[in-house]
């Protein structure tokens, strides 16, 4: 029990992490209104365009942790909602592609058309894993029979365990209005943040101010939009499991139950929410303050956290399932061997020193900030 807990508070800490690094994707989809001229859009791409891999990178790491943790999880979202993460992933190969290309020579269709892209990106991309996270509250319509293994009495050679109800392969999930509400909140979120991004990360007069100016306008509506959500999950009913049996029931304010019976959560949740808050206001009061992204960020990182853990912890079914609720996977159910988490957790004492390598290319990488002279200096920009 206690390597299943842990292997869903790293996974939770991954998905929060990414979260949080698609500030490049928020940032993105307000291009022509932070920057004004080709020059300040072209300031812009390269701010945000020197972190989109390691968002890509935190995304692919959260995948193989949940399959590595979680197998029976990552075979039944990844496999059978298969259309929902490949039209994640397209997006990103479409940042890819609109970073490297918008700018090369014998670029036909021109700098604008893969501008669009990065904003097609922007918005889809927290849009579709806002909606993907939301699944772990409203429930997706997937049967789990592991009888599939056996055949006969005899193993099989392609077993099924999991299987969509449907033909839409987890777009269907987009038609749950709540889905859709957070999708928009960590639309919003991303945005706010990208915005607090730029303030920090280019050093040009202009690009601040208009930046500045946006943040009120998009910090409003997220604030709107995930209280919402925040309190129709507190409210509604949850997805809780019998220890003794595994047997999964429904239970009114679930979540909120967890969130009292792991009081020490609600001083996380209520800290990072002060974090986001302080670092918007402080931002939106204060010409001469540019760092609003840290506080901001770390808030966004312990706020999704303890999202993350409320689905999974205290005896909760982490992804439900509306078809079948029986089929509901919980972190018992659907983890590995404990032999195999036992070794994962050896290898994961690591991760200090992978998290302070990180510390210092980032470091690195914002040792000096953006501005107009890089832009007609370096020849190492897009």
């Amino acid at each position: 029990m206690f390597l299943q807990l842990y292997w869903w508070l790293l996974v939770s800490v991954l998905g929060a992490l990414l979260v949080f690094m698609m500030f490049v994707q928020g940032g993105n989809t307000l291009l022509f209104r932070a920057g004004r001229t080709e020059e300040e859009r072209r300031m812009l791409i390269n701010s945000t365009g020197r972190k989109w891999e390691l968002t890509f990178t935190t995304l692919v790491t959260f995948g193989g942790a949940a399959f590595a943790a979680f197998p029976l999880f990552y075979s039944t979202s990844f496999g059978s909602a298969y259309w929902l993460w490949m039209a994640i992933l397209l997006t990103f190969v479409v940042q890819a592609v609109s970073y490297e290309f918008q700018h090369k020579r014998g670029n036909l269709l021109g700098s604008r058309t893969f501008q669009f892209g990065l904003q097609l990106n922007g918005l889809l991309g927290p849009l579709l894993i806002g909606g993907a996270v939301a699944t772990f509250f409203e429930g997706s319509n997937f049967i789990v029979a592991k009888s599939n293994l056996i055949a006969d009495g005899q193993m099989t050679m392609n077993p099924v365990i999991s299987s969509w109800a449907n033909a839409s392969h987890g777009l269907d999930a987009l038609l749950n209005p709540w889905v859709l509400i957070l999708g928009f909140a960590v639309v919003f979120l991303t945005r706010v943040l990208g915005l607090l991004y730029y303030i920090n990360n280019v050093n040009d007069a202009p690009i601040r101010q208009q930046a500045r100016s946006l943040v009120l306008g998009q910090a409003v509506p997220f604030l709107l939009i995930f209280v919402t959500y925040l309190v129709h999950v507190m409210l509604k009913e949850g997805f809780a499991v019998d220890p003794a049996t595994g047997v999964v029931s429904l239970e009114p304010m679930k979540y909120l139950h967890n969130l009292l019976a792991l009081w020490p959560l609600a001083i996380v949740l209520l800290a990072g929410v002060a974090l986001v808050l302080w670092g918007i206001f402080r931002t939106v009061r204060c010409e001469s303050y540019n760092g609003g992204i840290w506080p901001a960020g770390v808030g966004t990182v312990l706020t999704v956290l303890v999202l993350l853990l409320l689905a999974g912890w205290n005896d909760t079914a982490f992804y439900p399932s509306t078809a079948d609720l029986q089929s509901s996977l919980t972190i018992s159910n659907a983890c590995s061997s404990e032999f195999t988490l036992r070794t994962m957790t050896y290898v994961s004492l690591l991760i200090p020193f992978v998290l302070a390598y990180i510390a210092y290319a980032w470091r690195q990488m914002d040792g000096k900030k953006i501005d107009r002279e890089e832009m007609n200096s370096s020849k190492h920009t897009y």
